[in-house]
């Protein structure tokens, strides 16, 4: 799902800096607010995460790679602002030192991975668990449904932005300059991989981590509905 460098034109990757210039400070004005104390080092560890799990990437037809990105458990567990934080980080160090995901379509990159798939993520999983308890089976299948969707969903916008090159970059002879594959070839390569292959990897990982974590520590999870929901699970019942 990386997005390298020469893929997007100009009109296409200023506009994602221009999007997520803004987003990055507001994601990092809302850290201290949204993150308990004992959540900060979830932030590097999920910035670690992230980085690793996306390292596993396979080539897709037209130039970009499929992987898991692990957005939706990150989102769940630390929040989507948070997610902003962590995966981007992750992505830049990618492009950096691995040249993986170009330099000027970084921003582009973090908006589909970092933006677009904790959000669609986290209310997914909120949506899909409704009022059940923590340490129910109902919320390990919301969180794997909203990791599946996710990254399908991320995919598609990445497909969607190779698809426009052709029509918003156009040499003299009619060419393309950038990203020469139009919609109806772009986003079915970026969506079917992910649909079928690596969408599965992802709810897969995301419905493991969510289990520990109900066996374990559910406090870490983002919101204080989850401590509330854990003591209503505990309490004894009455008659």
């Amino acid at each position: 799902m990386h997005i390298p460098d020469g893929y997007l034109g100009p009109y296409t990757y200023t506009a994602f800096w221009i999007i997520m210039i803004p987003l990055w400070y507001y994601a990092g004005k809302r850290l201290s607010a949204e993150l308990k104390s004992r959540q900060v080092p979830l932030l590097a560890m999920a910035a670690a995460f992230s980085f690793v799990i996306m390292m596993f990437n396979l080539p897709i037809p037209g130039g970009s790679t499929g992987h898991a990105v692990g957005g939706a458990i990150i989102a769940i567990v630390i929040g989507p602002w948070a997610s902003v934080i962590a995966i981007s980080v992750a992505l830049v160090l990618q492009a950096l030192m691995f040249g993986d995901g170009g330099i000027t379509a970084i921003a582009a990159n973090c908006f589909n991975m970092a933006v677009a798939m904790p959000f669609c993520a986290y209310y997914i999983y909120k949506f899909a668990s409704g009022n059940s308890i923590i340490t129910s089976s109902r919320r390990v299948i919301a969180a794997a449904v909203a990791g599946y969707i996710s990254l399908a969903f991320a995919a598609a916008l990445t497909g969607f932005e190779f698809g426009i090159q052709p029509l918003l970059h156009t040499g003299a002879n009619g060419l393309p300059l950038y990203m020469p594959y139009p919609l109806s070839v772009a986003m079915p390569a970026m969506i079917l991989e992910h649909v079928l292959a690596f969408g599965f990897v992802e709810a897969i990982v995301t419905a493991l981590i969510f289990s520990y974590i109900q066996r374990t520590d559910t406090s870490i999870l983002f919101g204080d509905e989850s401590r509330a929901n854990r003591n209503k699970s505990n309490e004894p019942a009455t008659t």
